[in-house]
């Protein structure tokens, strides 16, 4: 039997022909006592001081033993050997020396070589390390060991229930620090248990030399003096503070993508970098309720919530955390939804109204994606009108479906424009949290902020602004939606719209009842324009100011962007110069602080999303409020 890499483990230089087992060779094998006596080891040329053959059928080529690959000096057959640490059999390699560093050399080079090797006449005196090693003072005192090896995707363990799409996405550069493995409980396997006493060793070691586990580093951002203070009181009890005329209530809201475990297993393809008992359900939901404890926020917006997970565990474990649930599932054959938990401690409900996104009847509207808007009543130092909208939505993911995102957005707005209108006309204070499958400054997000977009000549593919290059060019229809689905150019349902037009009609007819005519041909002209009646803020504000570096809330594979905002209604003191409609809220939101968000380098320190502390492949956003009635 020829030795080659161990069953499930790739070596570079030979993808795609070494997967599931197979020799590198295609099955070139030994026959006889001595190969089958021989240990399994690393196909490397001066890596069997025996004279096997390795790499090829057939005879080694040239001169010299038998065997042996006289190609390479045969100094650096012995360097090969010296910094080479034999598998044993157990898919084991702990390695303290440079040589894992030389295999993630990445190019295509024969079976027998992982890597390229530079040699000259006299290797002696004009061998170097490459430049990209560094100091060979820093380089000789890194240690290198299996967690770094497997995540540097030379070896990869496939999860055969798990089906791949797509090519694999260029390797990421990323500083592999810190990230110590732990043996899988429930598996009983041979290769587990001595994998479990190899992870445990390298976890010992890395105690011994100071290194901490690989965690996010996150920080609270404060934007007010007193919230800190308010903080600290809030934790000591629920009495709330009023400043002058001001009844104030202080709350925290979470946005989080907790990654429907469905959803990870059709698409592995953008969690290859992952090791695999990281993806298991089993692992992921503690790591999940663990952050929702330690954040303890008061309100919780979650997309991609399982229903099956919702039903037998989510919902009993936020329950006993203090939380009552609503939830709205997917429609069609999505298993998946929106969820909106709260504190009963500090809210009641007034209305839950959740939103399907899918309408039969409009072809538009073949979507499954859904949204939930909750109208929640504060019970501290409250008026007894005082009340908040939440809303949670996860929109279309589609690049290339800009005016499907559009319509789902207009249904939410027009949910909303129906559920938070108080007795005086205003609208209550709003918060919108969600997947919105778009990045910062695209026009869906400028809608959202703005509150008008004109998208006359808009390209479908640019709307989401996902796509830097988007493929085809069509444009988006004047009106977007049908007529039938009964929302207006305004985001708010027709009946309520057309109230709103008889009134002001009327006011036209007795103040100017000659200019019927323009007011026709104005209606005409905006007819391309969106708008909604919401001054809304984002509470991130997507880049760092010192370095304009994008923060990032989703990371994986394949991108790592800005998807997931908290949108607010702010108060007029909250921000100088927020554009918007003319409709403004009454008193307002304050925010007081948010969870500061990292960069695409930061999280490629721990190896991407999800890892070992965050079982998502998205970041929990969290933001502190302050609620204001004049």
């Amino acid at each position: 039997m020829a030795a080659g890499p161990a069953p499930g483990l790739q070596v570079p230089g030979a993808s795609g022909r070494a997967r599931g087992g197979r020799s590198p060779c295609g099955g070139c094998g030994d026959s006889g006592a001595a190969g089958a006596r021989r240990r399994p080891e690393l196909a490397l040329p001066w890596a069997d001081p025996s004279g096997g053959r390795r790499g090829c059928a057939g005879p080694a080529a040239g001169p010299g033993p038998a065997g042996r690959h006289s190609m390479l000096p045969r100094h650096v057959q012995r360097l090969g050997r010296d910094w080479i640490t034999h598998w044993n059999g157990s898919q084991i390699l702990a390695l303290n020396s440079p040589v894992s560093s030389w295999m993630r050399w990445a190019g295509h080079y024969p079976p027998w070589a992982s890597f390229p090797l530079p040699v000259s006449a006299d290797f002696s005196a004009n061998w170097r390390f490459p430049p990209f090693f560094g100091p060979w003072r820093q380089f000789q005192n890194s240690h290198w060991h299996l967690d770094n090896y497997t995540q540097s995707c030379c070896f990869h363990l496939p999860n055969p229930s798990m089906k791949s799409e797509g090519e694999e996405p260029l390797t990421k550069k990323r500083k592999l620090s810190g990230q110590d493995d732990t043996a899988a409980p429930e598996q009983q396997t041979d290769l587990s248990n001595q994998k479990e006493v190899c992870c445990l060793s390298v976890a010992q070691n890395e105690e011994k030399h100071g290194s901490k586990k690989g965690t996010i580093k996150r920080h609270w951002e404060y934007y007010c003096q007193q919230s800190k203070t308010m903080k600290i009181a809030k934790n000591k009890g629920s009495d709330q503070s009023s400043t002058g005329s001001e009844a104030t209530f202080d709350f925290t809201v979470m946005s989080y993508n907790i990654l429907s475990q469905t959803l990870l297993e059709g698409n592995s393809h953008l969690y290859r970098h992952c090791r695999q008992r990281l993806l298991f359900w089993t692992y992921r939901f503690p790591n999940i309720l663990q952050e929702i404890k330690e954040l303890d926020a008061d309100v919780l917006c979650l997309q991609e919530v399982q229903e099956d997970h919702y039903r037998t565990e989510i919902k009993s474990s936020l329950e006993s955390l203090g939380y009552h649930c609503e939830y709205k599932m997917r429609t069609g054959r999505k298993p998946d939804g929106c969820a909106i938990c709260f504190k009963t401690s500090k809210f009641s409900l007034i209305s839950s109204n959740p939103v399907e996104f899918f309408r039969h009847d409009i072809p538009l509207l073949d979507r499954d994606n859904v949204g939930l808007v909750l109208l929640l009543q504060p019970r501290f130092h409250c008026k007894a009108s005082a009340a908040i909208c939440i809303a949670n939505t996860h929109l279309l993911y589609n690049p290339r479906r800009g005016d499907i995102k559009l319509t789902q957005l207009a249904m939410l707005l027009a949910e909303i424009a129906s559920v938070a209108p108080q007795k005086d006309g205003s609208f209550c204070p709003i918060i919108i949290c969600g997947d919105f499958n778009s990045v910062p400054g695209s026009p869906l997000y400028r809608f959202i902020k703005e509150g008008k977009l004109n998208y006359e000549g808009l390209a479908i593919g640019k709307v989401s602004g996902q796509e830097q290059f988007p493929r085809g060019q069509r444009i988006l229809s004047i009106p977007i939606w049908p007529k039938k689905l009964g929302i207006s150019q305004n985001c708010v349902y027709e009946i309520k719209q057309q109230q709103k037009e008889e009134n002001a009609g009327e006011k036209l007819e007795t103040e100017k009842p000659d200019n019927t005519q323009e007011i026709v041909i104005a209606s005409k002209k905006s007819s391309s324009k969106l708008r909604h009646h919401f001054k809304l803020s984002s509470v991130y504000s997507h880049y760092f100011p010192e370095t304009g570096v994008p923060e990032v809330t989703t990371c994986h594979s394949r991108s790592a962007v800005t998807v997931d905002y908290i949108f607010y209604s702010a108060a007029k003191d909250d921000t100088a110069d927020q554009p918007g409609a003319e409709d403004s809220s009454c008193g307002g939101l304050k925010l007081l602080g948010r969870l500061a968000l990292v960069t695409e380098k930061d999280l490629w320190t721990v190896n991407g999303l999800p890892n070992e502390n965050n079982s998502s492949d998205h970041l929990p956003l969290l933001a502190k409020f302050r609620l204001i009635e004049r």
